[in-house]
């Protein structure tokens, strides 16, 4: 099995490295190894879904004044 470095996958998939690392640190990208310090991605393992909260629910709404 091909891996591929940190940067590499970072470009392939279109994103930036730290991401790439949290993904990994966050057990998202199955196959992915850490050697030493770094991190090796599997060169066939497609991209894993975004699953940041994007719906804005979490965000707090200014309070109305009611005078």
């Amino acid at each position: 099995m091909k891996y591929l470095s940190v940067p590499q996958t970072a470009e392939r998939w279109g994103i930036s490295s730290r991401r790439i690392q949290v993904l990994c640190n966050e057990e998202r990208i199955p196959g992915a190894v850490k050697i030493g310090n770094r991190w090796a991605i599997p060169d066939d393992e497609p991209k894993p879904a975004d699953a940041r909260i994007k719906s804005g629910k979490y965000i707090k709404k200014p309070a109305e004044n009611k005078n």
